[in-house]
């Protein structure tokens, strides 16, 4: 009897690391592990970032967005939903290659991994599925996060002088680049990086499609028209805080400090969602 056992012992087969995984977690908690991984190392590069240009003024003041910070939870959230599926090897094969870029000390290596498990997994969800709906929000996330500031770098001359454009047309001066003459003459003001209205634009994107997902919004035309209103909202705000200022160096140096982004944040904030709200107003009040 004991030989026995001891033979069915040395002829049993081992689990190998798949079938270990496919026991342990499901498909959609691993991808949700990566990502959490993913969003964290690079949600880390920007605390820091902050922290070392503004101290905990930078980090407290919002630097990162609360819309980014929903995104993260929405994104992940829908991710441990649905079904039950095992882990494939294909899967494997792709948190390798995210491991890797994940545990780069470079911070933006990380969104380009999340960037590459979005694509893999929205290239074969189920349509409405929630790790499609989960993958998309964190696919958008990436864009302030990455894909927009790399856009912003290559074509930000451009993109501040529309901003100067159009203050220096609302105050009816001179503009002259990436200036604009203060409306009393007394001098010029600059539109520097950080005053463009395009990091928001990216943030008013992430916003509608986080709302939309989470509350499994069903398209329609009109859609177009509240993702237009929000993305709108943002830059009216901000233009109209830089013509503010532009109207003489008094003006400049009442509204631009730490209180006077932070109540244009606010108010772009309430735009923002107000609009994306509205916009997916039937299933986010069928949900309350």
């Amino acid at each position: 009897m004991a030989v026995t056992v001891a033979s069915n012992e040395m002829t049993a087969p081992r689990r190998g690391p798949l079938a270990a995984l496919q026991g342990s977690v499901s498909r959609n908690e691993f991808f949700a592990g990566l990502y959490i991984l993913g969003c964290a190392n690079g949600l880390l590069g920007r605390i820091l970032l902050s922290f070392n240009s503004d101290g905990w003024i930078g980090i407290l003041g919002g630097d990162i967005s609360v819309i980014v910070w929903f995104a993260c939870f929405a994104g992940v959230s829908l991710m441990t939903q649905g079904d039950k599926e095992e882990i494939r090897f294909a899967d494997l094969v792709v948190a390798a290659v995210f491991l890797i870029l994940a545990i780069l000390p470079i911070f933006s290596a990380s969104w380009l991994a999340v960037t590459g498990l979005s694509l893999y997994i929205l290239m074969f969800a189920n349509d409405g599925s929630s790790r499609k709906r989960g993958a998309l929000i964190l696919l958008a996330l990436t864009v302030p996060m990455l894909w927009g500031n790399l856009i912003f770098r290559y074509f930000m001359r451009p993109i501040i002088e529309i901003d100067a454009s159009l203050v220096a047309w609302i105050l009816g001066t001179e503009r002259v680049g990436t200036t604009f003459r203060f409306a009393d003459q007394s001098g010029y003001v600059v539109v520097l990086p950080a005053c463009s209205s395009f990091a928001n634009l990216s943030l008013a994107f992430l916003c509608w499609i986080s709302i939309t997902q989470w509350v499994k919004h069903s398209w329609s035309a009109m859609d177009i028209l509240w993702s237009l209103l929000a993305c709108t909202s943002v830059i009216a705000v901000n233009v109209t805080r830089i013509s503010l200022m532009g109207l003489s160096p008094w003006h400049h140096h009442l509204i631009h400090n730490e209180w006077g982004s932070m109540v244009t944040n606010f108010i772009i904030l309430g735009l923002m969602v107000g609009f994306c709200v509205v916009g997916a107003r039937r299933e986010v009040f069928s949900r309350a």
